[in-house]
């Protein structure tokens, strides 16, 4: 799936209780969504339900990660966003036109699932078949190849590629016409480490070139190194979304010292600190981190062994299982 040159986009919708393709009268926020979604829902026969109710948006020049589990219906979103398959309830716009519009394919480059191209043509003749067909400029194919590290194997057939390769070639062929918005469906799939690294590094620049990037993982490394937000789907249902630290929340002190008790009683009575709790055999603390030096200090005036003192925040891991379980709780 290419991408082409890019126009104006159309107004977008701030008033969530506003139908699609309705302009609201403040038009100052026109065009900062690229993608929308509203209830969206794909069913297939009257068991599965692919995806649920889903309302997203993914705004201009950030990169979204869309987290979840495999089957989680990560791709069927995807899929449903370029007008592969068409949903079943709720609506979508994306780059203010209607999902596998004409105007909207023309500005999107796309990697969905595994790659596909001519086993026996080499990769800088894959990339010259796709460039003719989408009237892109032979010089853009190798500065394709050069971004995405193939160059030395470009004139290898297709066949001979390991998968990290493929899916390289695939990054490649959706940059083929620069795109406005990229959307990439596990990218990294079958690298190795090294070249995992190497391709969230080419993500993040992509994302800092003004490019807006939905990127498509089950791996949360990967998207709590790339993201600048981040949409977690699970059973076909979005369960949480926002910033890193959105989702993570307020960060706290962690202090282990001896003896326990009585350093919580010294801690309670520290100026700035809202509330101290013992859990997993230390002093959870809710306070400015600032006060850090404040209450280290109380603590070894009043006699008690500081062992540790650090800023703790929930990992993404933490609050991925949180989300995903409390999903299922509320089914």
């Amino acid at each position: 799936m290419l991408a082409g040159a890019t126009s104006n986009v159309a107004p977008t919708i701030e008033d969530e209780h506003r139908p699609f393709g309705v302009p609201g009268p403040d038009r100052r926020d026109a065009g900062r969504f690229v993608v929308e979604t509203r209830e969206l829902g794909k069913r297939y026969g009257d068991a599965i339900v692919a995806v649920n109710q889903l309302t997203m948006r993914v705004r201009r020049g950030e990169v979204y990660g869309f987290l979840g589990p495999n089957g989680a219906g990560k791709t069927t979103t995807l899929r449903i966003l370029l007008g592969l398959i068409r949903p079943t309830s709720g609506s979508a716009r994306v780059l203010g036109a209607a999902p596998g519009s004409p105007a909207g394919l023309s500005r999107i480059g796309a990697l969905v699932e595994t790659p596909a191209f001519y086993p026996f043509l080499s990769g800088r003749d894959n990339l010259s078949v796709l460039a003719r067909h989408a009237g892109v400029p032979s010089p853009r194919i190798e500065v394709v190849l050069e971004e995405v590290e193939l160059t030395g194997r470009a004139g290898d057939r297709f066949a001979t590629y390991s998968l990290g390769m493929k899916q390289r070639l695939g990054v490649a062929a959706a940059l083929l016409k620069d795109p406005e918005l990229l959307i990439l469906d596990e990218p990294t799939n079958g690298m190795d480490a090294a070249g995992m690294a190497e391709m969230r590094t080419f993500i993040r620049s992509l994302g800092e070139n003004g490019r807006t990037v939905l990127l498509s993982s089950h791996l949360m490394g990967e998207v709590e190194q790339v993201c600048d937000r981040v949409g977690v789907i699970h059973g076909g249902r979005l369960v949480g979304e926002g910033t890193l630290d959105d989702l993570r929340g307020r960060a706290s002190l962690r202090v282990l010292a001896e003896p326990l008790d009585a350093a919580q009683r010294v801690v309670a009575g520290v100026s700035g600190v809202e509330h101290v709790a013992i859990v997993d055999d230390g002093l959870r603390i809710a306070a400015d981190p600032g006060s850090a030096a404040e209450i280290n200090r109380a603590l070894v005036e009043s006699g008690v062994a500081v062992s540790e003192l650090r800023l703790e925040r929930a990992s993404l891991e933490k609050i991925f299982l949180e989300l995903t379980q409390g999903a299922e709780e509320g089914r």
